[in-house]
């Protein structure tokens, strides 16, 4: 199968029950609002009716409740730890014309550009010498960008050491391809494979992909599906909020946790919700932007919503607006971002929107905003143990469900910070580091064996060893 043939498979996305939703829930009782309350104290799965409710919902105070509940029962599933990973582009080749986007076939002035293995080799040394240990790799969608390249490229990537690090997990955003094709980039061992719907309103995704294979909305729409069917069982799947109206977007996420969920046994290991940013030649329409408080509501019904799936908030966002997002339940956060082709190992400073897909709000370094968490309370985590272990997919929700994860992902975390304080951070950084591990130690739910076996990993890395995990 290609991409030019049809997808033979009605669409979970019923736009007629999320517009009904949208309309009956309208008038949100308060029976009604504490009902999906009380599900979300429980970290019950929410239904699209509970989703609908949430979105609805205009009082302040009760906006304030939903805000203060995300934040609890992430910190019950999370704990304090943000996962951190960097973006890496490899091709910004493209045959589609999605008019939103600075890659976009029709820009002629776009500076085009595919990383070779040398090349590749630079970037993820330039990547490990700031301390990464967690790539997600980003490629266009074009011929040259083969299941074979894609993979092949994932290998390059582990293989490169430098210093004292290298990478540790590779996830992918990429085009939806067939079972088949998904199977080579899978035996690369690639973790997450991320598509983003970008809308999952029919009507406006044929509007803005008029061209190339991306105007097929239900070939990128199962693209997951056949990814799972590959034995993929990470994956990733979002929105880009700003396309249409945002309510509707949420309720289309659900629709596909939902779709996942009944078809594979397991939903997506990420959501995504980025928001539309300004890009060479890119067309936006003022009624659909989303405004910061919508933003923070979207993340915060999300947390309720799914309790147990990881949310990434990009650095397409201001550093304020980030760090004013970070208790609503988000759990993973890129730094240090580049996306330019080759922007890492040349270090550019300053933005130009020929070579990036599109423009980025928040450019500190890693050290910089690794800084800013430990001083917020957060404890910064490069954790990869779960992938290289086999708890993914199904086998990770027995485990973070039952709150198990606790005894885990928190000394796995404090684990890879020492890693980091050791090897990259600045003086003040490291300081301020030991400090948080230290205190978050004697405070956080281990057990006293673990909280032994923990503090001898953290001696072994002062003295020298890397890649302790529990």
């Amino acid at each position: 199968m290609t991409w030019k043939d049809n997808v033979d498979r009605e669409s979970f996305i019923n736009s007629e029950l999320i517009e009904s939703l949208l309309e009956s829930k309208k008038e949100v009782s308060d029976a009604d609002f504490e009902e999906v309350m009380k599900k979300a104290e429980k970290q019950e799965r929410l239904s699209l009716e509970d989703v609908a409710v949430l979105i609805n919902v205009e009082d302040k105070a009760k906006i304030k409740r939903i805000f203060s509940l995300a934040k609890s029962i992430k910190e019950r599933v999370y704990g304090k730890r943000v996962v951190l990973f960097a973006p890496l582009y490899l091709g910004n080749k493209c045959t589609n014309s999605c008019t939103y986007c600075g890659f976009k076939a029709d820009n002629n002035d776009t500076i085009r550009k595919t990383l070779n293995p040398e090349q590749i080799q630079c970037e993820v040394e330039a990547l490990v010498d700031e301390g990464h240990k967690r790539l997600i790799l980003v490629y266009g969608t074009h011929p040259d960008y083969t299941p074979e390249y894609i993979a092949n490229s994932v290998k390059k990537v582990y293989e490169t050491k430098h210093g004292k690090g290298e990478i540790r997990r590779v996830n992918i955003n990429a085009s939806p391809l067939d079972v088949e094709d998904y199977k080579v980039i899978k035996d690369s061992g690639i973790g997450t494979y991320q598509i983003f719907q970008e809308t999952y309103h029919e009507e406006t995704y044929k509007r803005v992909h008029p061209r190339g294979e991306k105007s097929n909305f239900k070939w990128r729409l199962f693209g997951l599906s056949r990814a799972m069917e590959a034995g993929i069982d990470d994956v990733g799947i979002g929105a880009l909020f700003g396309l249409y109206k945002w309510k509707f977007e949420v309720l289309g996420l659900m629709q596909h946790v939902e779709h996942l969920e009944n078809e594979y046994g397991v939903g997506p290991h990420t959501i995504s919700f980025p928001r539309l940013n300004e890009a060479n030649g890119a067309v936006r329409n003022a009624d659909y932007l989303v405004n910061d408080e919508e933003l923070k509501r979207i993340i915060a019904i999300l947390r309720l919503a799914v309790p147990y799936t990881g949310l990434i908030l990009t650095a397409r966002e201001s550093a304020e607006l980030r760090r004013e997002c970070m208790d609503f339940g988000v759990s993973q956060i890129d730094a240090g971002t580049q996306i330019e082709l080759e922007g890492y190992s040349k270090k550019n400073k300053e933005q130009d929107l020929k070579k990036e897909q599109f423009k980025i709000g928040d450019s500190r370094s890693l050290d910089e905003v690794m800084q800013e968490l430990m001083l917020n309370g957060f404890t910064p985590s490069f954790c990869t143990a779960c992938y290289r272990l086999g708890r993914t997919g199904e086998h990770f929700m027995e485990f973070s469900k039952p709150g198990f994860i606790h005894q885990f992902c928190s000394p796995n975390a404090f684990v890879t910070l020492a890693e980091y304080l050791e090897d990259y951070a600045s003086k003040e950084t490291k300081e301020i580091g030991y400090n948080l591990i230290f205190s978050e130690i004697d405070n956080c739910r281990l057990n006293d064996n673990t909280k032994a076996s923990l503090k001898e990993k953290l001696i072994e890395v002062k003295e020298g060893t890397r890649d302790l995990y529990f």
